[in-house]
């Protein structure tokens, strides 16, 4: 019999025959024959909403993508014959955005209420089990149903210990509380294969004395290695039982003629293949969003980005200034990128460094790319240099130090060169980019044609209406 594929996502474990990714993962799970998941969400917020953390927009948007690419890929595995076993891990509450406003007042006391709603990391399990968050070790099998994971249980049931009780209608119970009876493992069997998903009471997969520090990093040990094969066999004898008690035969091609049958099937496949266009429509006007989003966030490349990267964000940018913009190449010469408007025509040179401030090394290339564009033809007079940096690009904005070198500012100044900090450029761009001010945008343009040194943008003008609150979404 060929070795069984297995795939554990946010379960690590310390065996080759067992393979990881995490809830970021894009995988399908339709490639493996058993899947061990744990619902491990890790989000970014800094604001909170009835005491729970509150999302942001984008990550509104990423958790949900996420949670709905897995809740699709069990269903879909467990429908066509996989064993899906979940760990059932802590209940992790959240408000994510829901992308709707309601507004009130006008002009400056205009206030914002942002639409909220409450969701959870079980959302990605594709079985309404309306779990609820306790915790407790004492357990036991229900007298009958459970034979499945017997032996499972009379292995691992001493790491196990359950972190939800699953409150949902009819619930196909394997494991209660031992006191109370409450629910904290079930069995769902596909009804047209041998597929399963089951549910169990978690367990930790990084106890520590799983893990040894070694030559400061941390390694499985040998009793990870144990945890691991026996894991690994208890799976694997799950996955067996269920074939052998749940194979199905494949339905012959005859037996799909029309003459077979059943009345209803035409009607039920008229209205799916109806779905389906909708689907098809939806996804199709899903990805013309996504690629509408991903380039409306280039802007924020400004931010942490170097190389290609940078220099695109900055043509972004100088376009929204009202610039007209090139990146020039030629047999002798490469500019990153040569912008002009009616004050004036620049030369710019972008650079991002890690953890340093910008130095002088790009302005000698910067002077050199003047000198060249003077040599060409249609070129009458130099342009003027500008030198883009995005220095520290890995912290936060506020905790980086000057971006420019003393020397690079001396240099610059001896060559008329204006500095730009691009973290500063994508304050002034993200508010022209959603907002029609002529006047601004030709005040930000004459900030880099008139500096020599670094480049102070005018403060961007108050906007009205701010997000001042959130509400819940009404569940009526």
């Amino acid at each position: 019999m060929a070795r069984k594929k297995i795939i554990s996502i946010e379960a690590e474990l310390s065996t080759n025959e067992i393979e990881y990714c995490d809830f970021d993962s894009d995988t399908s799970l339709l490639d493996w024959d058993i899947i061990l998941f744990k619902p491990v969400i890790f989000v970014n917020y800094s604001d909170y909403y009835q005491g729970k953390p509150s999302l942001s927009d984008s990550s509104s948007f990423r958790l949900k993508e996420r949670t709905e690419h897995w809740r699709r890929e069990i269903k879909d595995a467990v429908e066509s014959g996989k064993t899906v076993i979940v760990f059932l891990t802590d209940l992790y509450e959240v408000f994510i955005d829901t992308g709707r406003r309601e507004y009130s007042g006008t002009g400056r006391n205009q206030k914002t209420t942002r639409i909220v709603a409450e969701y959870d990391n079980y959302q990605c399990i594709p079985v309404n089990i309306n779990p609820i968050k306790t915790k407790g070790r004492s357990m036991r099998l229900v007298p009958r149903g459970a034979e499945l994971i017997s032996s499972y249980w009379k292995e691992f049931e001493k790491y196990s210990q359950y972190k939800v009780i699953l409150t949902g209608e009819k619930i196909p119970t394997c494991i209660t509380t031992k006191n109370g009876e409450k629910s904290v493992a079930a069995i769902y069997r596909s009804k047209n294969s041998s597929g399963a998903l089951i549910l169990l009471p978690d367990i930790d997969f990084y106890d520590s004395k799983f893990l040894e520090e070694k030559d400061e990093e941390q390694v499985w040990t040998k009793a990870a290695e144990v945890f691991a094969s026996k894991m690994l066999k208890a799976v694997v004898s799950i996955d067996k039982a269920l074939k052998n008690e749940g194979e199905s035969t494949p339905e012959p091609e005859w037996a799909k003629e029309q003459n077979y049958e059943l009345p209803k099937e035409a009607e039920v496949r008229s209205t799916l293949l109806k779905i389906e266009e909708k689907l098809a429509a939806l996804q199709e006007q899903k990805a013309s969003l996504l690629d509408e989003l991903r380039n409306l966030g280039r802007l924020r490349n400004l931010l942490f980005e170097k190389g290609k990267p940078l220099e695109y964000a900055i043509i972004d940018a100088l376009k929204i200034f009202g610039f007209k913009t090139e990146q020039y190449h030629d047999a002798e010469s490469e500019f990153d990128v040569v912008f002009e408007s009616k004050e004036g025509r620049l030369i710019g040179e972008a650079e991002g460094k890690d953890n340093k401030p910008i130095n002088i090394d790009k302005l000698r290339q910067l002077e050199m790319n003047i000198h060249e564009d003077l040599e060409r033809d249609e070129v009458e007079e130099p342009a003027k240099a500008v030198l883009f940096g995005n220095a520290y690009r890995l912290d936060p904005i506020k905790d980086r130090p000057e971006p420019f070198t003393t020397k690079c500012i001396s240099a610059a100044e001896r060559s008329s060169t204006a500095l730009v900090f691009t973290p500063d450029l994508f304050q002034v761009a993200r508010y022209l980019s959603s907002k029609k001010d002529a006047r601004f945008a030709s005040r930000c343009r004459k900030a880099i044609l008139n500096t020599v040194g670094k480049v102070v943008f005018p403060d961007v003008p108050e906007t009205n209406g701010a997000v001042l609150s959130d509400v819940a979404e009404s569940k009526t």
